[in-house]
């Protein structure tokens, strides 16, 4: 393809509501232009990438015997009310009415059509399994749509969903998905962790994520430096790695620790006030905090942890089973349960439940409030001075927690950007949708779901924020563009155009695609271009090198530079070409 006879235009500066660097180069590239905030058009280079990376989905999925199926965008009212969703997606489900007074929704997500899709056939033990996928648009009405394609109001997605006749049947579709996921995410050749997660508002049982590694990335994530554990930080197990022993007061030999006793505080109502004002007592400083579920005359909870510790209320939801996050109790509410405003609260003489993380439990003794103002108790002991509801996880992992996979193993904290995620749903929509079928003694029985998502756009703009230098794009072979970008420096030269086109259509015959810069410009503004679009090997054709019988050949990712003759250029461009495929 010719630059001349494309629509391809670069900019010299990022539009100043480019967020991260991968947009930024996205735009100033011409890959995508913005339409509206959160709505983009992809110019012709860009749609490349995004084809190539929907062919790799759709062969891997393929091979495993998904079914490809396309889905209406629109989706009627009625069908949103069977699982509840109409109301609980919230306003990030755009809904309107038709000129019938009818209401719609743009899909957000394809569970309910999936399902209504397959129910009336799905009649017998003997029609399952059955995985269906489809790549389409998605429309989610982002409050702050933000980072281009990553965080978008429409976006393109390859979403799959599984029927099964009953959980060991739906798990074992659940590790094809996962297994597919892997194979795709391991031939765009880039690093990428995959993570234990929260299911969120898909619900489920059992899901995870695939991120890539990006410095830009908005999920946090835990890693391990020895084994391929990696989980997202609001479900990582917090686990200590030189934990305190807990020490009786009746152990032979323990020292005993004296009665609590009172000491004045004032004005040093947080962590970081105390720590200040008495750095010795640091290592014991506890705070309690106080929640409730969030509902109508909900009962508020304590949870006591480390002053150093954060809550972390994902855990809470998942342990307690509620159906969102719990929400912080009021300063009127804290003061009705302790007695005294947030600063001075601790979990001596409460009458609620009292919530103890695992991190407090390795304390000899420990320091909170007094639930007096102004007032903390110090010498506190577990059990002596008062007793938990429960003992468990209900902290954030942090850097240099032990990897819960393995002991000798150390976690660290990473940016990562969510482009795929599983999930295995059970029954929770089948159930309300009445999608069942017949068993071989004539029983019926709900039907085993899973769903499947990854962000195809998302996932090619995740992929430069990873592969990037200061001179732009560095694009991975297998989603690449184009493979080899010719510029030719003097394009007033009949041979060297006429050799740049039979290069190129060489190049086709071995399947590997090639852009020509034939605009008439400076060899400086071509070769900026080059570096920005990032394709793998440019190949430079200008009148000097011609008359000594070579071209230069430019590798992207290091920038190597080598001249070849020009009767060799196709032998060294695919040899090149599979050296940085390697």
């Amino acid at each position: 393809m010719k630059w001349s006879q494309t629509h391809l235009y670069t900019l010299k500066e990022a539009p100043s509501d480019a967020d991260i660097l991968s947009q930024q180069l996205f735009v100033r590239a011409g890959l995508i232009k913005k339409l509206a905030p959160g709505i983009f058009t992809f110019g012709p280079v860009g749609l490349r990438a995004l084809r190539k990376f929907e062919g790799i989905i759709r062969e891997e999925l393929e091979k495993r015997g998904l079914i490809e199926v396309l889905m209406p965008m629109v989706h009627p009212k009625e069908l949103w009310e069977e699982t509840g969703r109409w109301t609980k997606m919230g306003e990030g489900l755009l809904k309107f009415k038709n000129r019938n007074g009818q209401w719609f929704c743009l899909g957000a997500t394809h569970e309910e059509a999936i399902t209504d899709y397959v129910r009336y056939e799905l009649q017998s033990y003997r029609d399952l399994p059955k995985n269906f996928f489809q790549i389409q648009t998605k429309y989610r009405d982002e409050l702050r749509p933000r980072f281009g394609l990553m965080r978008g109001r429409e976006f393109i997605m390859k979403d799959a969903y599984s029927f099964d006749l009953d959980k060991p049947s739906a798990l074992k579709s659940y590790q094809i998905m996962y297994d597919a996921y892997k194979a795709i995410f391991d031939r765009l050749k880039v690093e990428y962790r995959i993570v234990e997660a929260d299911a969120g508002s898909i619900g489920g049982s059992l899901t995870h994520e695939f991120q890539l590694i990006a410095d830009a990335g908005e999920d946090a994530l835990m890693v391990s430096d020895v084994s391929d554990f990696a989980a997202n930080r609001e479900v990582c197990p917090a686990i200590d790695t030189n934990p305190v022993k807990l020490t009786s007061n009746q152990e032979s030999g323990a020292p005993v620790i004296p009665f609590f006793e009172e000491f004045a505080t004032p004005n040093l109502k947080s962590i970081l006030d105390l720590e200040t004002s008495y750095p010795d007592l640091k290592p014991l400083l506890v705070k309690t905090l106080f929640f409730k579920e969030d509902k109508p005359e909900a009962k508020i909870f304590a949870v006591v942890l480390r002053g150093q510790d954060e809550v972390n209320p994902i855990k809470l939801k998942n342990v307690f089973g509620f159906s969102q996050e719990p929400i912080w109790a009021t300063d009127q509410e804290v003061v009705r349960v302790t007695g005294v405003e947030p600063g001075s609260c601790g979990p001596l003489g409460l009458n609620i439940d009292i919530y103890l993380d695992n991190g407090v439990t390795g304390l000899p003794s420990v320091v909170v409030g007094a639930n007096k103002k102004g007032y903390h108790l110090k010498n506190v002991v577990l059990g002596r001075d008062f007793k938990a509801t429960a003992i468990g996880d209900y902290r954030m992992a942090k850097s240099g927690d032990q990897d819960p996979k393995n002991p000798s193993g150390r976690l660290s904290a990473v940016r990562g950007i969510e482009v795929g995620h599983v999930f295995y749903l059970g029954t929770q929509y089948s159930e309300k949708m009445n999608a069942r079928y017949l068993t071989k003694d004539q029983k019926s029985q709900t039907i085993e779901m899973g769903c499947y998502g990854i962000g195809v756009s998302r996932t090619i703009q995740a992929v430069i924020e990873q592969c990037h230098d200061k001179d732009g794009m560095i694009w991975p072979m297998a989603i690449s563009p184009f493979l080899v970008h010719i510029c030719v420096l003097d394009v007033k030269e009949k041979a060297l155009l006429n050799l740049a086109e039979s290069l190129e259509k060489s190049l086709l015959s071995f399947g590997v695609d090639t852009l020509i810069d034939d605009r008439d410009e400076r060899p400086g503004v071509k070769f900026k271009d080059a570096d920005l679009l990032g394709f793998p090997l440019r190949i430079t054709l200008g009148k000097k090198g011609f008359d000594k019988g070579v071209a230069e050949f430019v590798t992207r990712k290091n920038q190597n530079k080598i001249e070849v003759p020009l009767a060799q250029m196709i032998e060294k461009a695919i040899e090149v070409l599979k050296e940085i495929e390697k």
